[in-house]
């Protein structure tokens, strides 16, 4: 089942267009990848799948279910960094979007955000000042409060950007979990090519005024493919 569609998207700002030609899919349990160098369009990209903007032309579809969203993982600025909340009240707080007016969380939702803590290993933290922790577990903390705002789709904007090698290794196995065992479907923004490569399904290349999409071998097998990755262009 094909839970996004794009089809020749062009994106911009105020008419000044900074990505075009973009086509692709994403389907239940694919684990798509967006590449490209700085300035290409990603940042774009993103918020056009989160509906923040609309594309400039062309269509996106979203077949997500009803009353599901994407699960939204951003980059951290040092201000959120710093916030001080409970990593309890930061992981409910992924259920605001779907909660309307009700200013309580229900027994369902308390019972979900303990279930997601647990099987990132943060339950034991619940109580805990978000800022007080290390890098790594805030990362698990927003993907936590991610899983509680989605059914079944997560958008992760550089998850691994600022965390040493070992904890990074972490988050990538962690998230490969979820794609494969938990059934999570997952579009990952990422600098990191080797990872890429390694865990993708699906790539998408930001090119300045086109893009390649396919599967990994496709990937592989292509000009931009050949350059970027096996070339060691792109890092």
């Amino acid at each position: 089942m094909q839970l996004i569609e794009c089809c020749d998207l062009s994106l911009g700002y105020e008419g000044k267009t900074v990505a075009e030609h973009i086509s692709f899919t994403v389907s239940e349990g694919d684990y798509l990848c967006i590449v490209g160098e700085n300035g290409s369009g990603k940042s774009t990209l993103v918020k056009t799948l989160l509906g923040l903007q609309q594309p400039l032309s062309g269509s996106i579809v979203r077949s997500l279910g009803k009353g599901s969203a994407i699960g939204y993982l951003p980059q951290q600025t040092p201000v959120q960094k710093d916030f001080p909340a409970t990593v309890e009240e930061i992981v409910r707080s992924g259920f605001l979007a779907r909660s309307g007016l009700r200013p309580f969380y229900s027994g369902k939702e308390r019972a979900l955000a303990a279930e997601k803590m647990e099987r990132l290993g943060i339950l034991g933290l619940r109580r805990r000042c978000y800022r007080e922790l290390s890098g790594g577990q805030q990362q698990r903390v927003l993907l936590a409060r991610a899983l509680c705002a989605t059914g079944n789709l997560l958008l992760l904007d550089e998850p691994v950007a600022g965390l040493d090698p070992k904890v990074t290794a972490d988050m990538y196995e962690l998230i490969r979990a979820l794609n494969r065992e938990d059934k999570i479907t997952v579009i990952m923004v990422s600098h990191d090519i080797a990872a890429v490569l390694e865990y993708a399904t699906h790539i998408l290349h930001v090119l300045h005024g086109s893009a390649f999409f396919g599967t990994v071998e496709e990937y592989e097998a292509s000009e931009v493919g050949k350059l970027f990755a096996r070339g060691g262009l792109y890092a």
